[in-house]
């Protein structure tokens, strides 16, 4: 074997994902980004270990159970990397080759030094190409949905038939949760699009909003049928496919924050409500992504006659805690708050409290995107606060509630600080001072508990 391949193969038999814990792999990443021909060289002997499945080992220790931790949804970040390195374009990405799917995923995990793993995908694009939606795949970007060409309109949505899940999209999700459950022992995560989005995306945003005002009759009837002809079929699927699974919904265009709370009552959560009674898979069904929850606390200016000035009275129809409580119905296993809530993340910590179930506090893809900050430094110390923060109020929440011995790693949902999306344009250094708030004082006293007791994680093989 000549001189230069056999320096290549020892060089390559010496990368270790363990060598790229917390903060090392963010500044990989960091120079990497930043164009760095060194760093794109180190990038693909990283990838190229993790594809070929040199890290599975590490891959299959979960989150220290005794900690607070962080997840995060990564596969534009990965997809990012995977087309700079490797040319590979987005169909590809996500389509062809579960376990380049899965490993790229995993390993992006690692590298920002994240320790719960979570597997994600573009949930909202898969759920309306499986109808015959017409879709648009960039080069280097997530897929969507043409929002030029609709697939139904209020002529023929009713038309709209039950898909087959054998094949398509739905085979390629059931094949990447093969995997991650075969490289993780994680339970399978289905996630895919709540009736409200789904509609929105293969009706139109702009129809089904002039709906939402003038024919609600007409958009409930439209997510009544997209669940009982789409979405709980798929769901039956999953359970049938997977006994062990779950299912996350998203919902962010039937949010409180895009069609105000009293809407989302009434069309986007009553349509998962009504969906998931009587079905056996109900209790491992969620939608944890509402947003936009201080809407529900703004004042409305009311104007009795043309010659007194605005006046600001009382909101009206559902306020802060009923739309708590309408959450929670969708949401049972934990209280999530995200970025665009706005709403002060002590109110979320009395509530996960008050109902005995854990805290998510959610990092928005808006604050740390570099083409998004205006003042880097105040953007640092604004995040370092925030993080103090969430941290604390997790912390408070985990040692007040009745935790099961894992502390909820081996679920598949997103849990304690969630980057709800990174991407390439994300800003490595403002990720390094959130975690650092993470893991710096991340440890908690338990009270005890009568849950169910659950394996236990080996910290130690995985480097965490």
């Amino acid at each position: 074997m000549p001189q230069m391949l056999r320096w290549q193969k020892a060089f390559h038999t010496m990368i270790r994902i363990e060598d790229y814990t917390y903060p090392h792999g963010l500044h990989l990443l960091s120079r990497w980004q930043s164009g760095d021909l060194d760093a794109k060289k180190e990038m693909i002997e990283v990838f190229d270990a993790a594809i070929s499945g040199e890290f599975d080992d590490n891959f299959a220790v979960l989150a220290p159970a005794n900690e607070i931790h962080a997840t995060a949804s990564v596969h534009m970040l990965a997809l990012a990397i995977l087309n700079d390195l490797y040319d590979i374009q987005s169909a590809e990405y996500y389509k062809t080759d579960p376990y380049r799917y899965v490993r790229a995923n995993l390993a992006v995990g690692r590298l920002l030094g994240i320790k719960k793993l979570y597997m994600t995908w573009a949930l909202y694009a898969f759920s309306c190409e499986i109808l015959g939606q017409t879709m648009m795949y960039p080069d280097k970007f997530p897929p969507g949905s043409d929002p030029d060409v609709a697939l139904i309109n209020k002529d023929n949505w009713f038309n709209l038939q039950t898909p087959d899940f054998s094949t398509g999209i739905p085979k390629v999700i059931d094949d990447i949760l093969r995997v991650t459950e075969e490289l993780t022992g994680m339970e399978p995560l289905l996630q895919i699009s709540a009736p409200y989005s789904l509609a929105a995306d293969i009706y139109g945003q702009e129809p089904l909003l002039s709906d939402v005002v003038h024919n609600p009759d007409r958009v409930n009837d439209l997510l009544n049928h997209l669940a009982d002809k789409v979405l709980g079929p798929w769901i039956d699927h999953h359970m049938a496919t997977f006994p062990n699974g779950w299912v996350e919904l998203s919902d962010a265009s039937g949010s409180p924050f895009f069609i105000g709370p009293e809407n989302c009552k009434s069309m986007s959560i009553r349509s998962i409500q009504q969906m998931e009674l009587g079905r056996p898979w109900g209790s491992r069904v969620f939608d944890c992504n509402y947003r936009g929850d201080y809407v529900s606390q703004v004042k409305k200016k009311v104007r009795s006659s043309r010659r007194k000035a605005v006046s600001e009275a009382p909101p009206s129809g559902v306020d802060l805690l009923e739309l708590t409580e309408l959450k929670v119905s969708v949401c049972k296993g934990f209280v999530m708050r995200l970025e665009a809530d706005k709403v002060d993340v002590t109110f979320y910590q009395d509530q996960s409290i008050k109902r005995n179930i854990p805290l998510t506090t959610g990092i928005g893809s808006c604050e740390i995107d570099r083409n998004s900050i205006d003042d880097l430094d105040q953007a640092k110390i604004d995040l370092t606060n925030a993080a103090k923060s969430y941290v604390s109020c997790i912390k408070n929440v985990c040692e007040a509630i009745d935790l099961p011995t894992n502390n909820f790693v081996n679920e598949p949902w997103p849990s304690h600080v969630y980057f709800e999306d990174v991407n390439g344009e994300t800003q490595f250094e403002l990720v390094e001072l959130i975690l650092n708030e993470v893991y710096k004082d991340s440890s908690f006293k338990r009270r005890g508990s009568t849950r169910e007791v659950l394996p236990e994680t080996n910290d130690e093989h995985a480097g965490l």
